[in-house]
Parts: structure tokens; sequence; C-alpha cells
């Protein structure tokens, strides 16, 4: 293939991206953002390995059949529940492949330039590594607490930030001394000790983060994944890696910033510590809720929507985890055409990740006209007559507004105990990934539906269908 053909290509598949991150902004067009993303890659791909830079196509092939397999078998196994750590997993192999080109291309005995070009190579090094270090690092520790591996509360270090702020310093210490390296064997200790370095960064930021703040960090390690893919781009001279890494760290970046205002939280408040946490503690969980839990059944449950005129159902992480959508969807069905009105309210975080619920609704045939988010809808809580929450738990917890002592205070949430009467499914009195506790369980006006979602809804489904 011709240099002029492979940057049409480039060119292509780069026009496709663009248009697969627009149709991945709604779940009305995410398969169709999808199909492009899945065409633009394949052209991506095609033009590089056909392109004239490519010398040799057996490790090639083996290479793209190994990755292709572990694709395939990931995409096949992987439940929607497990999403969440898969993208931190997929975020720590982009690092992973920044900090191997980066050497690689340090070792290249091909590459002979000198004065500035030579400067300006090895910045692009340095940077690409140091990038995908920390990358790679901190997305395998969120990998691990999203996965339950490791504890969802935060690891605070005493005097975390002077830590990070010495690490700081190092690396662009380190750096001076690597751009004025005489031999390549110094060359490569000063890259090794950065690289270090970058790598207990990671470790050490995401470690500091606390579960609740968990959605924010995978979104920003995407953008991590993204800088360090552009950076990768320019080690290799690559054109397309340099834009779509670009395209990727500037829209991982935009969402970080709009999962915090969400969650009235500043960007940097989470890249610096745990949630809730001033001056390197972690803050009083807060006054305990007082009072006892009304237990409900499943054919009680199913009377008070019966007999309900607005319904509003509240999913969240537990619905996924039970894979109760579908029983949710048939639950909507049968009251809508009973004239009940059903809609369902969606925090911007709901799932550990944002859309995630969205996307499960609509694998579910969940109309999308019903499927409001958290702004849309909290002012109709007071008017409706039940308010049906299924696995949800932060999101849905009144501490956040009514105890200005709480780990959450000051994080919006779903107003569901304004509504005449909130269930909430549950399988035990646990707390929620926040770590902390939810005075709405004890609220009066509050049932509590024990059980597996999905075995208590197919109940309260048996339960409508004979009434």
């Amino acid at each position: 293939m011709s240099e002029g053909l492979m940057t049409v290509s480039y060119i292509g598949a780069t026009i496709l991206f663009i248009l697969s991150l627009g149709g991945l902004s709604n779940p009305e067009t995410a398969r169709r953002g999808n199909f492009y993303g899945i065409i633009g890659m394949t052209i991506a791909i095609v033009a590089t390995v056909f392109g004239p830079k490519v010398t040799s196509y057996v490790p090639i092939l083996i290479a793209m059949a190994i990755g292709g397999s572990i694709g395939i078998f990931a995409a096949i196994k992987v439940k929607m529940t497990e999403m969440p750590e898969l993208v931190a997993l997929m975020h720590s192999l982009v690092g992973l492949a920044a900090v191997l080109v980066g050497f690689a291309n340090y070792f290249d005995t091909t590459i002979n330039l000198t004065g500035v070009d030579k400067t300006i190579h090895e910045i692009e090094i340095y940077v690409g590594i140091l990038i995908g270090a920390v990358t790679f690092s901190g997305s395998v520790i969120a990998f691990g607490k999203l996965s339950g591996k490791l504890s969802g509360k935060p690891m605070l270090l005493p005097l975390r930030h002077w830590i990070n702020l010495a690490g700081l310093i190092a690396v662009i210490f380190v750096a001076k001394l690597f751009l004025g390296a005489e031999s390549g064997a110094a060359g490569l200790l000063y890259l090794s000790i950065m690289t270090g370095i970058a790598l207990a960064f990671g470790i050490h930021m995401v470690m500091a983060i606390g579960g609740a703040d968990m959605p924010v960090v995978v979104s920003m390690l995407n953008s991590y994944s993204g800088w360090a893919a552009s950076a990768t781009g320019f080690m290799l001279s690559n054109d397309l890696l340099i834009v779509v890494g670009a395209l990727v760290g500037s829209s991982g970046a935009i969402l970080s910033y709009i999962m915090c205002r969400a969650m009235n939280r500043h960007f940097l408040s989470v890249i610096a510590g745990g949630f809730g946490t001033e001056g390197g503690a972690p803050t009083a969980a807060g006054a305990q809720p007082q009072g006892e839990v009304q237990p409900i059944a499943a054919e009680e449950t199913a009377e008070l929507l019966r007999n309900a005129s607005h319904v509003i159902f509240v999913p969240g992480y537990g619905m996924a985890v039970a894979q109760a959508q579908h029983t949710v969807f048939e639950i909507t069905k049968l009251l809508r055409d009973k004239g009940v009105d059903v809609r369902f309210a969606i925090h911007p975080v709901a799932g550990r990740m944002p859309g995630h619920m969205n996307v499960l609704l609509a694998e579910a045939k969940v109309p999308y006209d019903i499927v409001l988010e958290m702004d849309e809808i909290n002012e109709d809580f007071p008017e409706t007559d039940v308010a049906m929450v299924i696995g949800a738990n932060d999101i849905v917890n009144p501490g956040a507004q009514e105890d200005p002592n709480s780990p959450i205070a000051g994080m919006p949430v779903l107003e569901v105990w304004k509504a005449k009467t909130s269930i909430v499914m549950k399988r035990s009195m646990a707390s929620g990934y926040a770590g902390v506790d939810n005075p709405l369980f004890y609220k009066e006006n509050n049932r509590m539906l024990f059980g597996d979602a999905k075995k208590m809804l197919d109940e309260v489904l048996t339960a409508l269908k004979s009434g």
C-alpha cells in the first residue's frame, strides 16, 4: 500500500472514530456508534499492516491472532455487570503498550537523530513512558477495586500530598538527567527510575480514592490511556494514533469533568484523595440512623404498584448483578397496560459507570422516552405514589443532603424518600460502595424488600398477573 493510500485510509478511520464517539453519546444511537468504531478500527489495522513501514507479516499476524482471540473470549465471557472492571483492565493494556513501545523506541538503533531532533524524540519517549506507566498501574488498582479484589475504602498515607509532590519533582529532575545522558546505559537507568516512580504514583493515586469516586477514576484513566496512545503515536510518527489518542484523551477528560459536576465534586479533590476526606483523614460517618426497618413482601409490593397512579423505578448495580432488567420491563409493560404512569430515574453515575443503566434498560427494550436523568425527574418524587429502588444505595442516600458530616455530603442524589412510599430492594442491610449507612432504610414511608432482585421481581410480576 502506498503512503498516499494509507493517509487516505487514516483520514477515513478518523472520521469514523469521530462518528463513533458521537453515536455512543446516546443509547438510541449507541449501536450505530459501536458499528462505526468497528469499521474505523478495521480500516486502521488493515492500512497499518499493509503500509510501507511493515516488512515482516508473520509476527504481526501472530500478535493479531493472540490479541483477537483474547478479545473474542472476553466479549463472550464478560457479563454486563463486569464491564466497568473490564474497561479498567483494557486501559491498563494501553498504558503497558505505551511503556513497551517507549523502551523499544529507545533501543531502536535504526533511529539516528542529532541535536534538537534527538532531544524532541527523547522527550516523546520520556513523556510516553511516564503517562503509560501511571495509566497501567492506576488501571490495575482500579480493576482490583471494581472487581472487589481490593477494598473500595481509600488508603490514605500520612503526608500523601507531599509524597505526590516529591514524586513530581523527582520525575522532572530525572528527566533532566535523562536528556543529558552521555550513554545508552545511563539513559536506560534514568528511564527505569522514572518508570518506577510513575508506577508507584499510579498505585498511590488510585488507592487513595474511595469507592464512590471510582466511576470518575475509570473515566480519568480512559483519558490517560488516550494521551498514552497519542504519545505512542508521536514516538512512532503515526498520525492516526496521535489523532485518535487525542480524541480519547480529550473526550475522557470532558466526561470526567461532567461526572465530577454531577457528583458535586472537584476533579482535583478526586485525584487528591478519598471521597469525603479532609486533611488526610476520613470524615466521620455522621450520626447513625435511628429506628427500625419495615420489611415488605412481594405480594404487598404488587398491591402497592397495582393501586398506584405514578411509579418511578430507580435501577442500581444490584439490578445489573441479578440481571433483573428483563423482569423490570415485564412489570413496566404490565403496569402501563393498566394505565399506570411508569418512569425510570437514572443517576449520572449509577452502576459504577455513566450510561451503564441506560444500556441495560435499552437491552431489555424499555422505551427510551420513559428513562429520565436525575435532573429531569427529581422534582417529581413528591407526586409519586411508589418509588421502587432496585439494588441502588449511595445514589438514593438522603444523608448526602441531610447530614453535613456524611462522607457523601453534597453529592446529588435521587430524592426517593419524598415519594408517598419508597420500596428498596436489597439482599441485606450492607452499606453501599461508598461504605456509609443509608438513613432511607429507616424512614417511616420506606419499605425493604429483601432478597435477590430477579427472584423477588419475578414474585412481584406473578402477583401482579394474578391480581
